[in-house]
């Protein structure tokens, strides 16, 4: 029998560890941005085409390589990071495999020119399927740019696996912050398409901060700074009121690497701990120093997982240092025994010369038992003409029924007799209505709910939504990967009642919402909300974008629990329940309805 064993082809053995490397543009992306930081530039340009599915183009001015280098770097295990095992444990580079340009070549079409300073002329070389078409000598600026082209080419399962360009895009964008948010001394620029999203020049980590999620950011950060034997920690932790439903702006960056790590989170959340609602997710940017030889980055290909020597210290640094920044800040609530400062701001300093003693004055010819009539200048007697009639009104009986609500909104509600189906709302959190068998009690909220996801849902499918003019035309400003999610979903938007346009670089003009909108939010709000729901239900739920939009809408424009319904409110929110394909279940899923029959009643009365 002949042997079975045999070695791979490089091409084969590349186009498998791309697998592992590259698993979409996003991961391309962030493996040109690695090596550019590395050569290390000061400026750095992103330009991609049809969300990276075309083309993903870097520029760099960083140190540039030689003609040796230009073509031994596509080579699998070629490396300049590191030369022995033990510099595994000393790493400050955010590459060291050597796997990541072997594994783009093998599955696209690759353009590298690279010069460097002291060169007169640089290299440039063309790769298709791990195999050199070109390498020639051509005047360059000092720097390296390298162009991806036709990602996935040779491999059609992988590509007919990547999603739509604007998802795709997303996935760039935030490795594309990433990225940013951790070297804020490097200018950063990034077009997609022809349009410029991203201009970050060189700045101070808060200015980065502020700049890549929206300038309403700067007023949501709380800084964090703690220096001890073990790490070093700085950066920013956001305000608890403006925390979201969806993780998507927590950076954790260890030596400026970022990482994925459950167990730091926790750490964090623990410190809001009393001050954050269950379900919400605060913002956070924090920077971790720690020795290279206390930690292994060499745990997965990605590079976002890391092992440490002592997580339970770091856990404890980290838990108490942001929760010293909340009571710093005075975000977390605290008591002072020895001031009430409820008052401090009601009380202003005045000089001593100016405070004037209060004075008393009299009329020392007052005589409360003179009934004569009052001469001018005195005052009449305090004693009003026939005061004992003032009791007799405890003396009437009344058979009439006051009013159950009294006035709502200007208008006298009739007191009239409730007739035997007349629905009657409790603790103006439920409606109760009588049927033939017993009664039926409702959830006011959870039903008007399903009603208006019905009615979004009807108006997605024929395009036509109702909507409000708004007065005055809001400018809505949001981050990049915000605005490309907007941009994916405004047809669906529009859809549901929503005048809205791109005006300029992250900016949209709202120009009218929904009518059913009613809750009183202002147009930055309602997209706010809109979108977190979007994205806490795409995490959570799988469904389609059409519902999941409807399904969030409906929760913001619904009724509150508390809010007090007239008797007609009442019979409409009903019969419009009825009228619902699904009436007796929530968007959760929980009943809307409850019936209580006369014998389960009876029965309770021991009857």
């Amino acid at each position: 029998m002949s042997d079975i064993i045999q070695l791979l082809p490089d091409a084969v053995a590349n186009q498998i560890a791309a697998g592992e490397v590259v698993q979409r543009p996003a991961s391309a992306v962030k493996e040109l941005i690695e090596n550019a930081i590395d050569a290390g530039a000061d400026k750095i340009k992103l330009i991609v085409k049809d969300g990276g599915k075309s083309l993903i183009q870097l520029i760099d001015n960083g140190c540039g390589m030689s003609i040796t280098d230009a073509r031994l770097c596509f080579e699998r295990h070629a490396t300049s990071k590191i030369r022995k095992a033990d510099d595994l444990f000393a790493i400050r580079t955010m590459g060291f495999r050597g796997e990541a340009l072997a594994s783009i070549a093998a599955i696209a079409h690759v353009e590298l020119k690279t010069r460097r300073v002291e060169d007169e002329l640089g290299t440039r070389i063309e790769i298709a399927g791990s195999e050199v078409v070109r390498q020639e000598p051509e005047a360059l600026p000092a720097g390296t740019s390298i162009s991806i082209k036709n990602l996935f080419y040779n491999i059609p399962a992988r590509r007919n696996f990547l999603k739509s360009n604007a998802v795709e895009m997303r996935h760039i964008l935030e490795e594309f912050q990433r990225a940013a948010l951790a070297y804020p001394t490097i200018y950063f620029t990034l077009h997609s398409d022809g349009q410029e999203l991203f201009q970050l020049p060189a700045e101070s980590l808060k200015q980065r901060v502020v700049h890549v999620f929206g300038n309403s950011y700067n007023q949501r950060l709380v800084p964090v700074e703690e220096e001890t034997t073990i790490i070093n920690l700085n950066g920013f932790i956001g305000k608890p009121e403006y925390a979201k439903k969806t993780r998507g702006e927590q950076y954790f960056f260890v030596n400026n690497r970022f990482v994925k790590d459950p167990y730091l989170n926790h750490a964090v959340v623990k410190a809001y701990e009393g001050i954050l609602a269950a379900d919400s997710f605060p913002l956070y940017v924090l920077f971790i120093e720690i020795d290279p030889a206390k930690i292994d980055i060499n745990v997965h290909p990605t590079k976002t997982e890391i092992k440490y020597e002592d997580e339970r210290a770091i856990y404890a640094i980290l838990q108490s240092a942001v929760k010293r920044s909340l009571g710093r800040y005075n975000i977390t609530p605290t008591l002072d025994f020895n001031q009430e400062t409820g008052f401090s701001r009601m009380i202003s300093p005045k000089p001593l010369e100016e405070i004037t003693p209060p004075s008393i004055t009299f009329n020392p010819d007052y005589n409360p038992f003179d009934n004569s009539k009052p001469s001018e200048g005195r005052r009449s007697s305090p004693i009003p003409d026939q005061w004992q009639t003032l009791y007799q009104i405890t003396e009437k009986r009344t058979d009439i029924q006051l009013p159950l609500h009294g006035e709502e909104h200007g208008r006298v509600v009739e007191s009239t007799r409730p007739t035997r189906k007349q629905p009657f709302q409790l603790h103006n959190r439920y409606i109760m209505s009588q049927i033939h068998s017993g009664f039926i009690l409702i959830d006011q909220q959870a039903a008007h709910e399903r009603i208006l996801f019905e009615q979004f849902r009807q108006q997605q499918e024929n395009r036509q939504g109702a909507s409000q003019q708004s007065l005055f035309p809001q400018t809505v400003t949001f981050s990049g990967s915000d605005f490309q999610l907007i941009t994916d979903l405004l047809p669906d938007i529009r859809a549901l009642g929503f005048q809205i346009r791109e005006f300029g670089k992250n900016t949209f003009v709202v120009e009218g919402i929904p009518a059913d909108l009613t809750t009183g939010l202002d147009e930055r709000e309602v997209l706010d909300r809109l979108l977190e729901d979007y994205k806490h239900n795409q995490s959570q739920l799988k469904l389609p974008k059409r519902e999941q939009l409807a399904r969030s809408l409906a929760r913001h424009a619904a009724i509150r629990p508390g809010t007090e319904l007239t008797t007609e409110d009442m019979a409409d929110l009903i019969d419009r329940l009825f009228a619902c394909e699904m009436p007796n279940v929530s968007l959760n899923g929980k009943p809307i309805i409850l019936t209580f029959t006369l014998q389960e009643l009876m029965e309770r009365f021991e009857r």
